[in-house]
């Protein structure tokens, strides 16, 4: 069993966790208020902006975790980025760089001996280089084409140790980078969808009607001179709670559902004379296949039905559509 704190240590994790937020919240403030002393920001979104290549982002230690965070957001979000290890990059994977590409180095201290091993390599082959650092006349920030400032007062570590504060900045403002390349390059959220197609936005901004739509012999159908105890039949073999009514060019004439089954019992006992198309819903909710997924979804929720034909350009029927294909599919 785990030990608990008493009320005296639970109040001193209280209070360093408030400091800590307060510590990193001070010095994100402290960030955006000198942002306006130079244009170090906009020119090294710029050189972003105009890169042909790649961002490449590198750095050491807890840098480099900041590293790959702001290199895997930069990606996602339109500007085509890696992360590479300095370390590695120093036995080879520097072959991964060129002179088309946008290299951000971090390094709090600006002085990181595995960055400082590769940079003269990278200046040497023209690649814009973008340091970002808390110190400015350290050797990075003297080599860097942009120097970006993160320097910060304190860490919250109590022993000012710890990357803390210094790390929460840097990550601050590679997201501010980000967004305004987001911006500057007009991403959508279409583009943001295709990038995470794995992802629920994805799966609402991708899925089309035909990706999830029963086809073939799978949808329920049947003529209007069907009767009505064979469309039950069709109804209960295809599992969609309804069949559609159909003319010979398979265009949708009505719906019968399993709903209106239940209210046709209410004032009727013997079926057997019965016509679907005597007791068929004239008329239907379609969707068209090439129409998104929500947009089906959204009918349904408007109509309060759980179903509905797809017809093509001529009005044919070519697929159904049932709530449940839907949550399968994980659009809702």
């Amino acid at each position: 069993m785990l030990n608990s704190f008493d009320e005296n240590q639970s109040r001193r994790v209280l209070e360093l966790a408030r400091e800590t937020l307060t510590i990193e919240a001070d010095a994100i403030h402290a960030m955006h208020a000198r942002l306006g002393a130079d244009d170090s920001v906009a020119r090294a979104v710029g050189l972003m902006f105009a890169c042909t290549g790649r961002v490449v982002v590198s750095g050491m230690g807890k840098s480099g975790h900041i590293a790959r965070k702001i290199a895997a957001t930069l990606a996602s979000t339109g500007t085509p980025a890696m992360f590479v290890h300095p370390g590695e990059a120093a036995h080879g994977d520097l072959g991964m760089v060129t002179d088309k590409d946008v290299f951000i180095a971090i390094s709090y201290s600006g002085e990181s001996s595995e960055l400082m091993d590769i940079l003269p390599v990278v200046k040497r082959m023209g690649t814009p280089l973008i340091a970002m650092t808390g110190k400015p006349q350290s050797r990075l920030a003297q080599l860097s084409d942009v120097h970006l400032d993160v320097s910060v007062s304190k860490e919250a570590c109590p022993l000012n140790l710890a990357p803390t504060a210094s790390t929460t900045v840097t990550l601050a403002l590679g997201d501010a980078l980000a967004v305004a390349l987001l911006d500057a390059h007009g991403f959508r959220e279409e583009d943001f969808a295709r990038s995470h197609p794995g992802g629920a936005l994805g799966r609402r901004l991708l899925t089309h009607v035909r990706d999830v739509m029963r086809s073939g012999e799978a949808i329920p159908a049947v003529t209007p001179d069907t009767p009505l105890t064979r469309a039950l039949l069709e109804i209960s073999q295809k599992g969609m709670g309804m069949t559609a009514v159909v003319d010979p060019g398979f265009k949708p004439l009505g719906v019968f559902t399993d709903g209106d089954l239940r209210r046709l019992i209410e004032r009727m006992q013997d079926f057997s004379n019965v016509t679907i198309r005597d007791v068929m819903h004239v008329g239907a909710r379609t969707v068209h296949p090439d129409q998104l997924a929500v947009d089906a979804v959204a009918i349904m929720e408007e109509f309060r039905i759980n179903q509905m034909l797809v017809v093509d350009e001529a009005g044919v029927l070519v697929g159904a559509l049932h709530i449940h294909d839907l949550t399968r599919a994980k659009v809702i």
